[in-house]
């Protein structure tokens, strides 16, 4: 079987840090999907696929792999941008902003 290990990404509506620090090991599918005749519904027999394993630690789920046998390639996360700061509303409206101001 094979797997990746990743560390999923903040989602546009999360401000916090509460899901993203964990690892996720997601198994690859083995099968292509298929379109049910009757329904049109895509459906698979791979029910490995819908499995999503949550680690604390990178370490942790390199280890649940290589104990259970599992193919694991590891995809390191992007590093946050160094420029983001927080703001305050006041600064929309200061006499030295850069990009013009309208309603």
């Amino acid at each position: 079987m094979r797997a990746r290990i990743y560390r999923p990404a903040r989602t546009a509506t999360q401000s916090g840090p509460a899901r993203f620090r964990q690892w996720v090991l997601e198994f690859s599918p083995q099968a292509a999907r298929g379109v049910d005749p009757l329904m049109g519904w895509t459906s698979s027999d791979d029910m490995d696929s819908q499995i999503r394993l949550r680690f604390d630690t990178l370490e942790a789920a390199e280890a649940y792999a290589r104990e259970h046998g599992i193919e694991a390639t590891v995809t390191a996360p992007k590093p946050r941008k160094p420029n983001i700061r927080p703001r305050g509303y006041g600064e929309n409206f200061a006499t030295d902003r850069r990009g013009a101001w309208t309603h």
